[in-house]
């Protein structure tokens, strides 16, 4: 059955994209119908007919014997269509791969997206206490984690102040974050040059966060790097900032180096 998009309901087609944005961070479990048609602000039955559309376009899969419902197969397969265009992993992976083992432990490449801050790479370090915080495909509003608020911190203040009107309310239901403490955290990172956060998505883990920008100058994608609080010292974090500075910088070259895919993304 073709994907209808009515033009008596405005914003339909722009709820159905919320659906597969929200669907993205909830990984291999999924979302429940209640929690979609509350976060998209559609009633239970409108919630419950685009799915079906969208599941009948392969975009999204019911889970077997649950009332749940995940990205389907054809998301898959957009994604890998897509990398081929725009694959910024590819060219981070080296320098993430790098990062890892000098910093030890894991490193992520997080990109913007909108209001969100995407998962699109990580590498485990040689640590024998791994953390891992994110998986590929996760996503977090920009500002809850080290590589979103790096992002974050780093938008022209206009753009930033748009951003926070958008994203405060599910930061202060989901995260238990206000505007004075974001606001705050993005005044410190811009002083240090890095964003460094403690205990403040998992218990125990500090991470450590710097953006990079594209050809323009945009910031687009930030590196981090998590670790045990007790491995996060104060000589520790000046060490990772230095080789976040010097990874953000070999990946801005390169970016000055391939075709300039990753112009003006945001």
């Amino acid at each position: 059955m073709p994907f209808e998009v009515s033009t008596e309901r405005p914003g339909l087609l722009q709820r159905a994209f919320a659906i597969l944005r929200f669907l993205a961070t909830k990984g291999i479990r999924g979302g429940a119908l209640t929690e979609i048609a509350r976060h998209v602000e559609l009633p239970h039955p409108t919630a419950h007919r685009l799915l079906h559309q969208l599941i009948s376009e392969g975009m999204v899969t019911q889970l077997d014997n649950e009332r749940r419902y995940a990205l389907g197969s054809l998301a898959f397969e957009l994604g890998l269509s897509a990398a081929q265009q725009f694959d910024l992993r590819g060219l981070c992976r080296p320098i993430l791969q790098r990062l890892a083992l000098e910093a030890g432990d894991t490193a992520y490449l997080v990109l913007r997206s909108g209001f969100e801050a995407v998962c699109v790479d990580l590498e485990e370090g040689p640590s024998p206490i791994r953390v891992i915080t994110l998986q590929v495909g996760s996503r977090r509003p920009l500002g809850v984690g080290a590589g979103g608020m790096a992002l974050l911190a780093a938008l022209p203040s206009t753009e930033r102040e748009n951003v926070l009107d958008a994203i405060q309310p599910q930061l202060d239901a989901d995260w238990g974050m206000s505007r004075d403490f974001l606001i705050a955290s993005i005044e410190e990172a811009q002083r240090k040059g890095y964003t460094l956060i403690r205990n403040r998505v998992n218990a125990g883990v500090s991470a450590i966060g710097r953006h990079f920008t594209d050809t323009t100058g945009r910031p687009i994608a930030s590196l981090s790097v998590a670790a045990i609080n007790e491995r996060m010292t104060p000589a520790r974090v000046k060490t990772l900032s230095t080789l976040l500075t010097q990874s953000t910088q070999d990946i801005g070259h390169a970016l000055r180096s391939s075709k300039g895919r990753w112009t003006g993304v945001n």
